[in-house]
């Protein structure tokens, strides 16, 4: 068995991760960190843990939390940056941290998320944690820079198809979230009256943090120069990532058949990958819950345009579900351990 310890438990992000870990056949879950409910048991904050996980959160001793095997951190952007550094001090053996933290270059990071980086010098150390395609350096990472749920339901999307040389690399990706990806926190934008039977796009304009995130993974995976516009939503259901991408295929002539092969043979092997047969397009609660990412498409001849659709959950394949994914790859376990359950339907 395997000693992990979460910190930042109490977000729903952490919360997660806390429920995948529980029911993990190889993982002992020893320690769960909230400084906003130090003291108080995971199933007073979230009663239906009740019975099952009688852990008390706990404020964050360093020494305590690095002495295991493996340490999520599931903090706010920001945060986690010092608290990765201090257990990496402290003597923890891995990390994966879910923040946006570690994910680009000290200065680009600087630009997107608006402050400054305290550890830039762990920023190349970290392997970029898309697990389907980076599966080889997150085995032999120490820190796992776990990806954002937009950039996985894009990257997924496009990156076979970039890598066939079967559509160009100008990309336009429309995606709605499910109001979780806002946090645990109230806020006007996430109170049901605003949200309820309402589309809302934000940061609209180039301007969400996630872009310089999808270029870079994206390029790095193809070798192509990706230009990519990016407009989010925020949409009326608690967990899940729906996004279309509009491209342009290579060849005016290439058919929806032809594109789904390719998708079909890059992800056969995957077993969280299910690629949809013509004619059937992902939906949400297909994957609500689980860790699998859905994917189809389907080419406009009329405009010579190609739309691939993806579908994940923000809190499974998107957060927590593809971290454990990654601890599983960076401990040398069946890389599907504690994942396979199906969607929560209905």
């Amino acid at each position: 068995m395997f000693n992990v310890s979460v910190v930042g438990a109490s977000g729903y992000s952490g919360i997660e991760l806390v429920r995948l870990l529980n029911a993990h056949p190889e993982v002992n879950l020893n320690l769960v960190v909230s400084s906003t409910f130090k003291g108080q048991k995971v199933s007073n904050i979230y009663p239906n843990f009740k019975g099952i996980v009688e852990l008390e959160f706990t404020a964050l001793n360093l020494a305590e939390a690095a002495n295991a095997d493996l340490v999520f951190t599931a903090l706010p952007h920001g945060a986690s940056m010092a608290a990765v550094a201090e257990l990496r001090k402290a003597g923890a053996k891995k990390i994966v941290d879910l923040s946006g933290d570690f994910r680009l270059p000290a200065a680009v990071y600087e630009q997107w998320y608006k402050h400054s980086h305290t550890a830039p010098e762990l920023i190349t150390q970290a392997v970029y944690g898309l697990s389907e395609i980076n599966r080889a350096e997150i085995a032999q990472a120490t820190l796992v820079a776990n990806p954002g749920c937009y950039p996985t339901s894009v990257a997924l999307a496009v990156i076979p198809l970039l890598r066939n040389h079967s559509i160009e690399p100008e990309l336009i990706a429309n995606s709605l979230s499910g109001i979780s990806g806002d946090g645990r926190k109230a806020s006007a934008i996430n109170h049901f009256c605003h949200v309820n039977e309402n589309i809302i796009a934000y940061k609209a304009g180039g301007i969400h943090q996630h872009i310089p995130e999808m270029e870079q993974s994206i390029g790095k995976a193809t070798g192509e120069v990706i230009a990519l516009m990016f407009t989010p939503h925020l949409a009326p259901f608690s967990r899940g990532i729906f996004s279309n991408i509009y491209a342009r295929p290579v060849n005016k002539k290439t058919k929806t058949a032809e594109l789904l092969a390719i998708l079909d043979d890059y992800y056969q092997r995957e077993r969280f990958i299910q690629v949809l047969p013509e004619g059937e397009l992902p939906q949400i609660k297909s994957v609500a819950g689980s860790n699998y990412c859905h994917l189809g498409l389907a080419v406009d001849e009329r405009v010579g345009q190609v739309v691939i659709f993806s579908a994940i959950d923000n809190l499974g394949k998107g957060a927590a579900g593809q971290a454990v994914q990654n601890m599983n790859i960076m401990l040398g376990l069946e890389e599907s351990l504690g994942l396979t359950s199906a969607a929560l339907y209905p």
